[in-house]
């Protein structure tokens, strides 16, 4: 099971890599919205918000996520580490329920670049 650093690390490893992306993925994480990710089996949410092409204000509390953020995910820890190594293909995981993701209509149109 990776722990909470590891996964700290992986959504840190996520920003850096939005930020350094270029053309429609670079679009689509332009951005402005609040993030939710809650990792199911430690029962712990990182929040932040995604703007600017980076995950910014990325803090952790236990349990689930205390407000509707407007883009929610949901994982256990080794597949959100997992998603960020490429070594799950995003598209398998959400097609699969191991990721569950909700987010408005057009948010979902502009992070499809992203998969």
């Amino acid at each position: 099971m990776a722990t909470i650093e590891e996964c700290r690390t992986a959504l840190e490893q996520l920003s850096r890599n939005l930020a350094s992306a270029g053309g429609d993925v670079r679009k689509a994480a332009a951005l402005d919205r609040s993030l939710s990710c809650h990792l199911t089996d430690l029962d712990l949410t990182f929040t932040g918000r995604l703007a600017d092409g980076r995950l910014t204000g990325v803090t952790d509390a236990p349990g689930p996520p205390a407000a509707k953020a407007d883009i929610r995910l949901a994982t256990t820890g080794d597949d959100l580490v997992a998603l960020v190594d490429g070594k799950l293909p995003f598209p398998t995981a959400w097609a699969t329920g191991r990721l569950k993701l909700d987010a408005s209509f057009r948010d979902l149109l502009r992070l499809r670049s992203l998969l």
